[in-house]
């Protein structure tokens, strides 16, 4: 508020200046440019975010290969699990969460189904090797559950034979 006025009336360019264009509207304006200031936005929008790095380092690096990003992603995943620590439950709670926010963030880069199955399998099959039981904690109980949940959901928007080699390694709930 600016002298007792509210700033969207007394300034409204602002309040429009400040609200993000529509997908449709960004598409078109992209659609418009040429490949010099294309690069340059794509330059900007990695250096302003990690995320938007990340995304662009799968788009033009990794999306080729999908088997190849899945295997890198295990090996990460393997190394976080192993160097975690399992003496005490809260800590060992903290990085089951930390790991599995990084699993989703590189399965949202991705966006394929199956790599999603197979990765979520996998943390599953993680979480169940740790030293100590599951039934311990019921939040550790319900996240596994959870991604259980989540592997059904994702498998039954693949194809039926796709559906059919991963049924069997779908694990079951606790």
């Amino acid at each position: 508020m600016i002298l007792g006025l509210r700033l969207s009336y007394t300034f409204p360019y602002i309040a429009s200046l400040m609200k993000p264009a529509t997908v449709h509207q960004i598409k078109g304006e992209l659609q418009l440019l040429d490949s010099k200031r294309l690069t340059e936005i794509c330059l900007r929008l990695a250096k302003y975010k990690k995320e938007n790095k990340e995304l662009l380092t799968y788009m033009l690096f990794e999306a080729g290969d999908e088997q190849e990003y899945i295997k890198g992603l295990k090996e990460e995943i393997t190394i976080q699990f192993s160097e975690m620590n399992q003496r005490n439950i809260y800590y060992a709670k903290k990085s089951i969460r930390k790991i599995l926010r990084y699993t989703d963030r590189f399965l949202k880069y991705s966006g394929n189904k199956e790599t999603e199955v197979e990765m979520r399998i996998f943390f599953c099959e993680q979480l169940r090797d740790l030293r100590f039981s599951l039934r311990r904690s019921t939040v550790l109980t319900n996240l596994y559950n959870r991604q259980v949940l989540k592997i059904r959901q994702a498998l039954s928007k693949l194809h039926e034979d796709i559906q059919f080699d991963y049924q069997d390694q779908v694990p079951s709930e606790i």
